[in-house]
């Protein structure tokens, strides 16, 4: 199934390639991405991790026309300063390569990956630079060691590139320890993780349990997303995305996996025909309506799952957005750049009848729209999206 049956995109933030790619300006604006690896959105607001930039911008009402400048920014004094850690003033003030980014019950959250941390805004700011509350994975706003310095902990990160809100659990997934962390309800400043999963403890960290790919085991896992009755995991080293019925409460294999044929297998195909089988680099997943969207960010394209998965190994996806077809997988179809193509979705987020992705590659935001939201309401949310 392609993409104008399934969804149609309808707004764009950041970089408009008409005919080709736009590459970033030197100096930022309030209406410029670079290379943004996470998103955000409800029906309020929109919310964008500006990785190349090292900041959020903040959307503060639902844009009404693509391009729409930011209202705020974070990470940044203001809108035209770029860089690691507010350009050097400090990690108090800024970020390196925020990724993951999502509100909890009114909190602000986003993955401060290359900081080893996770920053807290207990309520969302109202002015440019506005500092963070606290620090999940360090003991303050000035420290920056992976895993503070040390071995693996119950409360530490390496590069810790997605976090999610399931069912009143809070997940972290902490990339560079290979595992997932998670705590029932969200944690407070140095609060120990309740479990971990892809590890026999919390002080191990070996890529794939030191072994071959398992279906309790991780190479990168990137993000996750889930309902009531399902976690999903995208294990974007091992090609795969991995998944649990039940949200588990200890270190379990999976159930069902997706991208592979089997648990023990991590094979990539970066050539030739790829079909609905296949994931290159899965770094995004999203859940809604009983569906999983997941970036095939290699292939260049989202691929959907209808839950739940019957087949525990290689299900096929019933749809595909960004190619032509299940086969094709090239960076924006090979062609010129087209509002419905991709190069490297990096971050997804599915809310109600929207999706937003993180097309990364092309320094930008695509808001997508389903065919179940009618011409009247996109007005509504949207106003003039084109």
């Amino acid at each position: 199934m392609g993409a104008s049956v399934l969804m149609r995109p309808c707004l764009r933030l950041g970089a408009c390639s008409p005919g080709g790619l736009a590459l970033p300006s030197a100096a930022p604006t309030d209406s410029t991405l670079y290379a943004p690896r996470g998103v955000y959105l409800d029906h309020q607001r929109v919310i964008v991790s500006d990785s190349g930039n090292h900041r959020l911008l903040l959307w503060n009402r639902f844009p009404c026309h693509s391009g729409q400048a930011a209202d705020m920014v974070l990470g940044q004094p203001d809108f035209s300063t770029e860089g690691p850690a507010a350009r050097g003033r400090g990690p108090r003030w800024g970020m390196h390569l925020p990724t993951g980014v999502l509100l909890v019950e009114k909190r602000l959250v986003v993955c401060d990956a290359w900081h080893h941390r996770l920053l807290v805004w207990e309520q969302l700011p109202q002015e440019n630079g506005a500092l963070p509350d606290y620090a999940l994975g360090q003991p303050d706003l000035e420290s920056t060691a992976p895993n503070r310095g040390g071995d693996p902990g119950a409360n530490t990160f390496y590069w810790p590139y997605g976090a999610a809100w399931i069912a009143g659990r809070f997940y972290v997934a902490d990339t560079g320890n290979r595992r997932v962390l998670m705590w029932h309800g969200f944690p407070q400043p140095d609060q120990p993780a309740d479990m971990v999963l892809g590890q026999e403890d919390f002080s191990t960290r070996a890529e794939n349990r030191g072994g071959p790919p398992r279906a309790d085991s991780f190479r990168w896992p990137h993000a996750l997303a889930g309902n009531d009755l399902w976690l999903f995991v995208a294990d974007a080293g091992n090609h795969r995305v991995l998944g649990w019925r039940g949200h588990p409460d200890r270190d379990r294999p999976a159930d069902v996996v997706l991208g592979q044929k089997d648990f023990h297998s991590c094979q990539e195909f970066p050539y030739g025909p790829q079909g609905p089988r296949r994931l290159r680099f899965p770094y995004a997943i999203a859940c809604q309506n009983n569906q999983l969207a997941v970036a095939d960010t290699a292939n260049n394209r989202i691929l959907f799952w209808s839950l739940p998965v019957e087949q525990p190994c290689g299900a096929p996806a019933f749809a595909v957005l960004g190619q032509k077809d299940f086969n094709a997988h090239g960076e924006n179809r090979w062609q010129a750049v087209q509002d419905d193509s991709f190069c490297w979705p990096y971050g997804l987020w599915w809310y109600d009848t929207w999706l937003a992705v993180a097309d990364s590659g092309n320094n930008r935001v695509m808001i997508w729209s389903s065919p179940n939201s009618t011409r009247q309401e996109e007005q509504h949310v949207l106003g003039c999206a084109r």
